[in-house]
């Protein structure tokens, strides 16, 4: 399944398939994880879709907790720190694929979307992502194909997750959403995402407003404030890396930064994350 790094205080994994056979997806069972699994925070450089059937448990996503139930859906993308608090009761499948896996257009949009919810239950589309996945762990197993990145499409579309990509008239804000994703750690002003982008500031503003019921500035912070934590999550990352890492010009910026926008100094945060069992953020 995976190749771990161990890092005293997050896993790095790196997709490696069973068997060494080169194949860009694959399917396994909670039983699997669980006896693959050493526990512990993680962070993989692949996508991992789970599709929970039976059971009640709970994942951390990127320092939140999120319970799981009959008929949840998991997505952590690569980068993502997350960590299995619960998984004894889980019944369910696993798919882990590499970002350049799925087929379509659409699809490989909705992989690199950032910011879309973690977690959430599957609707009437149920009986339509079970079969789907049924046939996409049937065609995984018989060997690498193009029917598996095919199939890999098709659940991705049934999974229909929260905060896909907007709806046409908030087109701006997805465009908006991109170019933070590209530039956050060497630009944090929104009018510079405005200018950017050919649109006036306020009507940049009014995009954001619609999507996310926040201001530009607000979104600029949470996505740098969510790096700076993954950052600090890793052993040994400093405020001095974290703020060469986030286009700082010091570590005294960082922190002043990173303690207005959370109310804790770096340290602190780190201390207090690290002795939560469960994660510090609140339970969702």
């Amino acid at each position: 399944m995976v190749k771990t790094g161990h890092v005293p205080a997050v896993q790095q994994l790196t997709y490696q398939p069973l068997g060494g056979v080169p194949r860009p997806v694959e399917v396994l069972t909670f039983d699997r994880l669980r006896e693959l699994s050493a526990g512990g925070t993680q962070r993989a450089d692949f996508h991992v879709v789970a599709v929970v059937d039976r059971g009640h448990g709970a994942v951390t996503v990127d320092f939140r907790r999120h319970r799981l139930g009959p008929r949840s859906a998991v997505w952590i993308p690569p980068g993502a720190v997350h960590r299995w608090d619960d998984i004894e009761e889980l019944s369910g499948r696993l798919v882990l694929f590499v970002p350049s896996a799925p087929a379509t257009p659409a699809t490989r949009r909705l992989s690199a979307a950032p910011n879309q919810a973690p977690t959430w239950t599957v609707g009437p589309d149920w009986p339509l992502l079970t079969a789907a996945l049924d046939h996409l762990e049937l065609e995984a197993a018989a060997g690498p194909s193009e029917l598996a990145a095919l199939l890999l499409s098709a659940l991705l579309l049934r999974l229909d997750p929260p905060g896909r990509d907007p709806e046409p008239d908030d087109s701006l804000f997805a465009l908006f959403r991109d170019r933070v994703e590209e530039g956050f750690r060497t630009h944090r002003d929104a009018g510079y995402y405005a200018r950017a982008l050919g649109y006036a500031p306020r009507t940049l503003s009014r995009a954001v407003q619609r999507a996310t019921g926040g201001t530009a500035k607000a979104y600029l912070t949470e996505r740098v404030v969510l790096e700076a934590e993954r950052l600090l999550a890793h052993d040994g990352v400093t405020a001095a890396r974290c703020a060469r890492e986030l286009g700082f010009p010091d570590a005294t910026s960082f922190s002043v930064f990173f303690r207005t926008a959370t109310g804790l100094p770096p340290a602190r945060w780190l201390a207090q994350w690290r002795d939560a069992p469960t994660g510090h953020e609140p339970t969702s």
